[in-house]
C-alpha cells in the first residue's frame, strides 16, 4: 500500500495512491496503528484527486526528524572518517521538508559545493521504548525517499548544521510511503537531468534502521510519524536549472527541480 499527503483546497489531506488517482482519506493511516487489536478503525475514503494534477506534500510532518550520517562504508572511506562503533543519530528541522516535484531553492549567498544525497527513510508506526530488534522491525510503518541537500561551505563554517542542512526546502521527502517492500534489498539511484550520478545497494549500511531504532529507544521514546533518514553512499553537485531524481527500486522516484532564490514555481 502507498500513502501520501497532498494539498486539497489549501488543506493537507492524507491519501492512498493508485495508478492514476489518489483516494483522499478521512485521517492519517498512522492513526490506525494506535487501534486495539481486532477493532476496525481504518480511514474512510472521502474523495479522489488525479495524480497528474495534485500538489504533493512531504509524506508526513514528523514529531521528531532523526537523521543518520556516515552509515555507508564507501562514503566513510571517501571522507577519510572512522567507521562508527555503534549507531548514533542526529536531528533535522521540519521547516526544511518539501514535497515531490516542489523546488529545492539554492540561497543566493551559498557559494561552493551544493550537494544532493539520496536516502532511504523509515517512517515509524508505533510508540516504543527499550525496543528489541524484532520490535524495531515491527515498528516501521513503511518506507519513503529523502534527498539530503547540503550547503558544504556553510557546513564547514558553522558550529552546527543549522543552515547548511536545515534551510527551507533542503529536505525533499516523498512521493509516498510504501508499506509493502523489503527496503534493504533495493537499489538507490541518483540522477541529475536524467544522467545517473550514483547507484548503490540500499542495504549496504554499517548499521541498519532496526539497529538505530534499538539504540534510540534506549534513551528516547519514538512515536508514530517519526522519521529516520538512513544516510547515503554518494553525493553529487547540483545547481539551479537541474532536476534531481532519487529512485529507490520497489518504492518510487522523488523528483525535484533546483531553483535559485527568488524564483517561484
Amino acid at each position: 500500500m502507498r500513502y501520501t499527503r497532498v494539498s486539497v483546497g489549501g488543506r493537507a489531506v492524507w491519501g492512498r495512491v493508485g495508478e492514476e488517482d489518489i483516494e483522499l482519506l478521512s485521517e492519517s493511516p498512522l492513526s490506525a496503528t494506535r487501534c486495539q487489536p481486532h477493532v476496525e478503525c481504518s480511514p474512510t475514503v472521502i474523495g479522489t484527486v488525479s495524480r497528474a494534477t495534485t500538489t504533493w506534500l512531504p509524506v508526513v510532518v514528523p514529531p521528531v526528524f532523526y537523521a543518520v550520517g556516515f552509515n555507508y562504508p564507501r562514503h566513510i572511506a571517501h571522507a577519510g572518517a572512522q567507521v562508527p562503533s555503534r549507531p548514533e543519530v542526529g536531528y533535522r528541522a521540519n521547516n526544511a521538508l518539501t514535497g515531490h516535484l516542489s523546488p529545492i531553492v539554492k540561497p543566493a549567498e551559498v557559494a561552493g559545493r551544493f550537494e544532493a544525497e539520496p536516502e532511504l527513510v523509515a517512517v515509524i508506526g508505533r510508540t516504543l521504548r527499550h525496543a528489541t530488534h524484532e520490535e524495531a522491525r515491527k515498528s516501521v510503518f513503511g518506507w519513503t525517499i529523502g534527498n539530503d541537500i547540503s550547503a558544504r561551505t556553510w557546513q564547514h563554517e558553522d558550529r552546527t548544521f543549522w543552515r547548511s542542512k536545515n534551510s527551507d526546502t533542503f529536505k525533499p521527502m516523498g512521493p509516498w510511503i510504501e508499506t509493502d517492500v523489503d527496503a534493504l534489498a533495493q537499489t538507490t539511484t541518483l540522477r541529475v537531468n536524467g544522467e545517473v550520478r550514483a547507484a548503490f545497494p540500499t542495504g549496504d549500511m554499517v548499521f541498519d534502521p532496526y539497529d538505530y531504532i534499538v539504540e534510540i529507544t534506549k534513551h528516547i521514546t519514538m512515536h508514530p510519524g517519526d522519521v529516520l533518514w538512513m544516510g547515503a553512499e554518494s553525493t553529487c553537485q547540483i545547481e539551479p536549472g537541474d532536476t534531481v531524481d532519487v529512485e529507490i527500486s520497489g518504492i518510487g522516484v522523488l523528483s525535484n527541480p533546483v531553483h535559485p532564490e527568488g524564483i517561484h514555481a
